[in-house]
């Protein structure tokens, strides 16, 4: 770990302060102001909508100006989502906050690139072990923005608008360290005529068996574990529990996130990723039968808390499988076209958690989180015996 890679690990753990405060408290504020109860959601839906609709335009500033412009621009997009966001809740406006929200999603879109530029700040081989460790910086998410959350949601008369202040603390100190940071500038890869090398289109590039599997667990894998996480905070309210039991449930989700990122790296150069991806199916198996099991405090949390174990070793493993998937030349679009496909999942998650779970219950929402999980479990299967055939071949 260099002085690069801690600073942009800090960076990793200041945007998942903002998406942790975001989580606990957007369904919240949502059904405060939504004209429906299903409605409550939307704001986190808009958040990940956002996401995937800033995919190529990201993905355009970072080919024209660099990973560290593209990533400066995703901060000041945060300051001004932030200050939308408090200016909803002072207002009581649900489609402000949707606004809001939807404009966040460019910072979320540059977020998601953190672990890829990680990459890039390591010697070639230490890429998995330098991705695990940059994730692992989400911890500081995991204890700061529950915390945030509960120390500034009445710091003014309008709920939880305390929050989305602070959050632009958050982005302008996160502004403060990503300058700091020096990233190496990529010389262009030459093809045989001396041009610069265009790479595959991103049809064949999406063909390939490792790059759909990457794309089937980071994108299933994210939409799972969001389902159930944006619900979490609604059913727990429904249940009687109050906003400080759902913070701290939460905070051991995202501590189950990012902590396992100390090790995940070194687990996957000694095991191999496809386990590791599989290890993480299998905690997601776990969590749900928890999450059947009762609806106590101990329930949510031993559920929520494995749930991030196996959605870090889904989402690191489907990096690490990603980046033997292109080229050099073909890393802004490959890796456009991976977030936004775990964007558009996270919507359509979103969506289905606010409805199934204010109108069918935490129970039936689980049973629907089985068939995303068995299609990642599949899919890990077909690729371990394809490899296995090319290999005795």
């Amino acid at each position: 770990m260099n002085r690069n890679l801690w600073l942009l690990a800090l960076c990793q753990g200041l945007f998942l302060t903002n998406n942790v405060v975001f989580i606990a408290i957007n369904g919240l504020v949502g059904l405060q102001l939504a004209p429906f109860g299903w409605m409550a959601t939307l704001p986190v839906m808009g958040y990940v909508v956002g996401g995937a609709l800033s995919t190529p335009l990201v993905a355009r500033t970072q080919m024209r100006w660099g990973r560290k412009v593209s990533f400066q621009i995703g901060l000041a997009v945060a300051v001004l989502s932030a200050l939308l966001c408090a200016a909803a809740a002072f207002a009581g406006n649900f489609w402000l906050l949707c606004t809001a929200t939807l404009v966040a999603g460019y910072y979320s879109a540059n977020g998601q690139l953190y672990r890829f530029a990680a990459a890039e700040l390591a010697a070639p081989d230490y890429r998995e072990k330098a991705v695990s460790l940059v994730l692992a910086g989400g911890l500081l998410g995991a204890i700061a923005g529950p915390n945030l959350a509960s120390a500034t949601r009445t710091l003014f008369p309008a709920a939880f608008a305390g929050a989305y202040v602070a959050l632009m603390a958050v982005a302008l100190l996160s502004m403060a360290c990503m300058a700091a940071i020096r990233f190496q500038v990529q010389p262009p890869v030459l093809n045989a005529a001396g041009q610069p090398a265009r790479g595959r289109p991103l049809p064949e590039l999406m063909r390939q068996p490792a790059f759909i599997v990457a794309v089937l667990g980071a994108a299933l894998g994210y939409g799972v574990m969001n389902l159930l996480m944006a619900a979490t905070p609604l059913a727990m309210q429904v249940c009687g529990f109050a906003f400080d039991d759902a913070a701290l449930v939460l905070q051991w989700h995202v501590i189950g996130m990012f902590a396992p990122g100390f090790f995940t790296g070194h687990l996957i150069k000694r095991y191999g990723v496809l386990p590791i991806m599989g290890a993480g199916v299998l905690l997601n198996f776990a969590c749900v039968t928890v999450a059947l099991m009762g609806v106590e405090l101990h329930h949510f949390g031993i559920a929520l808390f494995m749930l991030g174990v196996g959605w870090n070793f889904l989402f690191t493993g489907s990096t690490a499988l990603a980046l033997t998937a292109y080229r050099p030349e073909e890393k802004d679009r490959a890796q456009a076209a991976l977030n936004f496909c775990v964007f558009a999942t996270l919507a359509v998650s979103s969506l289905f958690s606010g409805v199934l779970v204010t109108t069918q219950g935490w129970t039936l929402l689980n049973y629907g989180s089985l068939a995303p999980i068995a299609i990642t479990g599949a899919a890990l299967l077909w690729l371990a015996l394809r490899q296995r055939r090319t290999r005795a071949a």
